[in-house]
């Protein structure tokens, strides 16, 4: 039977590859906070969720009553969806007599792009721009839903950290 473990490496043949490493120097305090912060500094609570065979109708009841423009829709804790007032807007205003006892399921968006809460706040910009969302929902370790980011919540990392002129 083969032997499979590596053969030793001399000491004269290793060369630690972060032996020459130099810790990166930010330009300003926005740009460090970006870098080495956690998604968790980004206040992603409360956010409110939302089964997602809830009926259209209740969902609407619900985004209105809270006066949020996003519902985060789950399935055993986890994230199923989301569903916004984009969602509202573009596949249920015109059809909502029609539509209103169906599942939510029919009408948010599915499989939405996440971060996960030991992501750095530059992710949460990264998935706003590239992908156009507003509302990036937050997944903890296990892959539950722990919190949403708005723009009002990144705006206010933003400000908070950006340097004062």
């Amino acid at each position: 039977m083969a032997n499979s473990n590596p053969p030793p490496i001399p000491d004269d043949e290793f060369s630690d590859p972060l032996e020459n490493y130099d810790a990166p120097v930010y330009a300003d305090p926005l740009e460090e906070a970006l870098a080495t912060r956690t998604v968790t500094d980004l206040a992603a609570q409360p956010c409110e969720t939302i089964s997602a065979d809830t009926s259209i109708a209740e969902a609407v009841k619900k985004l209105v009553s809270i006066h949020h423009a996003c519902l985060l829709v789950e399935d055993e804790g986890r994230l199923a969806g989301l569903f916004t007032d984009r969602d509202l807007l573009d596949r249920v205003v015109l059809e909502f007599e029609d539509c209103r006892d169906q599942p939510l399921r029919t009408v948010m968006t599915p499989d939405p792009v996440y971060v996960s809460e030991s992501d750095c706040p530059a992710a949460v910009l990264a998935v706003m721009a590239v992908s156009g969302f507003r509302h990036v929902p937050v997944l903890d370790a296990d892959g539950m839903i722990a919190g949403i980011v708005s723009p009002r919540r990144i705006t206010e990392f933003l400000l908070e950290h950006s340097p004062s002129e």
